[in-house]
Parts: C-alpha cells; sequence; structure tokens
C-alpha cells in the first residue's frame, strides 16, 4: 500500500442532478481534457446547477438557496438533522481562536486498532473538516481502499459528525477535536500505515491583518505534513479567498520536495495563472458550494511529494 492514492484514479468531478441528488457525469474532470473556465464559462456552469437543483426540489431558481444545494450535493448519505437539539445550535463558520491556550496542547493520540477496522491502509487527513460531510461522502466510497482522519477545532461539529459517522457505520473515518498547527505531527506520526493525502479546504481566512497569525497554513504545519508525507503523497489545498490562496499557495510553492501536479500530469489544467480548473475530489465542499452559488470563483492547488527528493 505504499504507493500512491492518486486524485486521478478515483475522483471525479460532479454536476447534474438526478432524484433528489447530483449525478455524477464528469462535467469538467480535473484530469479530463478540453475544459475552458473563463468567468462566462463558471457564470453558467453555477447557472446550470441552479436551475437543475430547481427542477429536482421543485422551488424556483429565485427561492433556492445554498443549503439546499448542500443538501442535494450530500443527499445519499441520508443524514439526520435531530442531532443538534442536543447539541445546541452549530454554526459551520464559529470562530474559535486556534491560539487559545486550550489549543495548544497536542490532543492524545487514539489508538489506531480502536478508531479504524484497519490501521494499515493508507491515510487522508482533512485538516478543518468542518460538518464532516466531504469527508464521510469520501469515506463511504473508499471503504476498503483508505482511512479518513477530519481535524476540526469546533467541538460541536465533531461531537455531530461523530453521531453521523455511527449512523453510517463506517469504520474508516474517524474525527477528532484538535488543532492541526499543535496536533498534526504527532497525531500522523504515529500512524501505522502511510499518510497519502492532505486536504486543506476554505480554511478560515481571519481577514483582518492582526488576525492572519490565526490562519491555520504557516510554516510549521506545512513542514510538518512534508516530513509525514509518504513518497508519491498528495496534498489539496483551495480556498475562495484569493489572498488566503496566494499565502497557502505561497507556503507549499516554497518546499522542493513537492511539485505542482501539472508539473507532473500533462494532462492536468490549469488556468495562466497555475490555479487547477476543475475539483479533483468528485464532490465540492460545503463552503465551495456557498462561494459558487454566491458566483465566487475557487482557487485550487494538489501537490505531489517527489520519490527521489533528497
Amino acid at each position: 500500500m505504499g504507493s500512491c492514492v492518486c486524485l486521478r484514479h478515483h475522483f471525479c468531478y460532479s454536476g447534474g442532478v438526478s432524484t433528489g441528488a447530483f449525478q455524477r457525469r464528469g462535467l469538467s474532470t480535473l484530469f479530463g481534457k478540453g475544459v475552458v473556465t473563463t468567468p462566462f464559462y463558471e457564470y453558467h456552469r453555477n447557472r446550470r446547477r441552479r436551475v437543475e437543483a430547481s427542477v429536482a426540489t421543485g422551488f424556483k431558481e429565485q427561492e433556492l438557496r445554498s443549503p439546499d444545494l448542500v443538501a442535494l450535493e450530500y443527499a445519499d448519505l441520508n443524514l439526520s438533522h435531530n442531532v443538534t437539539q442536543e447539541l445546541g445550535h452549530v454554526r459551520i463558520r464559529q470562530h474559535v481562536n486556534p491560539l487559545s491556550s486550550s489549543l495548544a496542547v497536542p490532543v492524545e493520540v487514539p489508538d489506531w486498532n480502536q478508531v479504524f477496522k484497519d490501521p494499515t491502509l493508507p491515510l487522508m487527513v482533512d485538516i478543518g473538516s468542518g460538518s464532516g460531510r466531504f469527508l464521510m461522502w469520501l469515506a463511504k466510497r473508499n471503504l476498503v481502499l483508505r482511512n479518513h482522519l477530519g481535524l476540526e477545532i469546533r467541538q460541536k461539529l465533531v461531537k455531530r459528525a461523530d453521531v453521523w459517522v455511527k449512523e453510517l457505520s463506517l469504520s474508516n473515518i474517524h474525527f477528532m477535536y484538535a488543532n492541526a498547527t499543535t496536533s498534526f505531527n504527532q497525531l500522523v506520526s504515529s500512524y501505522p500505515g502511510p499518510l497519502m493525502l492532505v486536504s486543506i479546504l476554505c480554511p478560515d481566512p481571519y481577514f483582518k491583518r492582526k488576525h492572519h497569525k490565526r490562519r491555520v497554513v504557516q510554516k510549521p504545519l506545512v513542514d510538518s505534513i512534508v516530513h509525514n508525507l509518504a513518497p508519491s503523497a498528495q496534498v489539496f489545498i483551495q480556498s475562495d479567498v484569493h489572498e488566503v490562496a496566494l499565502e497557502m499557495r505561497n507556503q507549499f510553492d516554497s518546499v522542493h520536495v513537492l511539485k505542482h501536479i501539472d508539473e507532473i500530469d500533462s494532462s492536468v489544467l490549469s488556468d495562466s495563472e497555475g490555479w487547477l480548473l476543475s475539483n479533483p475530489m468528485g464532490i465540492r465542499t460545503e463552503r465551495e458550494i456557498h462561494a459558487e452559488f454566491e458566483g465566487a470563483k475557487i482557487y485550487r492547488r494538489v501537490y505531489q511529494k517527489q520519490v527521489n527528493c533528497f
């Protein structure tokens, strides 16, 4: 299992709507050819999604909200919503200070044999896993191929995700209330299998300059990720905030053992600035759905660790 869990072989983009859920039909696969992404294209692609969603839900296009699109995108998970009665109101965008003293101490490493059915499988870590739907969707489709670990600093989201994991009876996914900056290295270095994929998707932007130090992608975390990655493993980053995306890009571009995926595979399509034209994961994150609904552009990069890097 030491080989790369390559995005090319496991993920395709989603688009379109079938009965109650988006139909996976590879409209703009990351590794496909002939897709041209321009503001005009993006506008009409997002409009098409709203029209298709309105047909599926019975809502008029003008009445659709981005939560309706989220529900459609993740409809096949069939998750219950009554868990919030016990947890109280759960806010996805609730800000938590990652520099607080309560998050400064690394979390205790779990017994991986208790956490996963097979702890030797390749591992994917999603930093800032939010509600967890994105990671659960992937885990459900990769039951025997990969384990999934979600790290999130909003405790209520982790508790709710744990309830959903039990409902789905998934044995290859685990969520932890943890600050990735302080806990990533300790957790991943103890994992028995190879770390093959790390995702950091639309992290909190912390717009105020005085709060930039709270942003998750800082050099210590980047160094820890790269150090623990297995050869040929990958890092997927994205943001709907250009400034944040550039900051993340600069951090990972500076690591000499990483290459952007379009340098390795000529069929990967990027725009003139080097941002991927399509989402490679087969499912959009909730923030991604909200941002595209509002007409925002998503900035994406995928890096791969080189086998002979020393």
